[in-house]
């Protein structure tokens, strides 16, 4: 099942979920209904464990590969919280909350991950866990923090942490790469910089 295909195949329902999550956008930990149908979905897919709770409306997945000879442990994260700013766009999906507005692309970090787990539990074609991370309060309230503070990392035992950022403006279908830290604030996880790939930003 080529990769490429499959994903055309969810590019609908992943567009429904984004568009769901901007129309009702939660600030910082209040994320409770974007927490729930975060879950719902994972529940839905098939991961192997779905938590509730980390880090306060944080949620986290389990999906165990069909092999796990290297026993690697990955985490693929997004942020759920949305920003204080009255969505003024006129979209068919704006805003239905007063003074909120997923102005920072979460909603779309939130479904794309979505995505990604839904491929990776239909398919386990990997060896190792993937940990799927729902992270709140990304913007200024330490969720991350929490997350990690709650035991997340030791809890799974995992090696690293990975993400992705959407970037208005780049041309469709370019990924730029980045070995390093980028769009997350450093260290704020409290952690030093030897382990900042295995700590959640913000």
């Amino acid at each position: 099942m080529p990769i490429k295909n499959r994903f055309a195949d969810l590019h609908d329902d992943i567009t429904a979920w984004r568009r769901d999550i901007h129309a009702h956008p939660e600030i910082l930990f209040e994320t409770h209904r974007t927490s729930a149908l975060v879950a719902e979905k994972l529940r839905a897919f098939g991961c192997d464990e779905v938590i509730e709770g980390i880090g306060r409306t944080g949620v986290v997945g389990v999906i165990k590969g069909r092999a796990n000879g290297s026993g690697k442990v990955i985490g693929l994260r997004a942020d759920m919280d949305a920003l204080p700013i009255p969505e003024q766009t006129g979209v068919e999906y704006a805003s239905k909350t007063d003074g909120a507005m997923h102005a920072c692309g979460h909603d779309g970090h939130t479904a794309m991950l979505l995505g990604a787990a839904q491929y990776l539990a239909e398919t386990r074609n990997f060896d190792g866990t993937t940990v799927v991370i729902f992270q709140p309060a990304e913007e200024g309230g330490g969720g991350g923090r929490e997350m990690c503070q709650d035991g997340m990392m030791e809890r799974w035992g995992i090696d690293e942490v990975n993400g992705m950022n959407n970037w208005p403006g780049r041309p469709v279908g370019e990924l730029p790469p980045r070995t390093c830290s980028t769009s997350s604030s450093r260290g704020a996880a409290g952690m030093p910089p030897s382990r900042r790939r295995r700590s959640t930003p913000r």
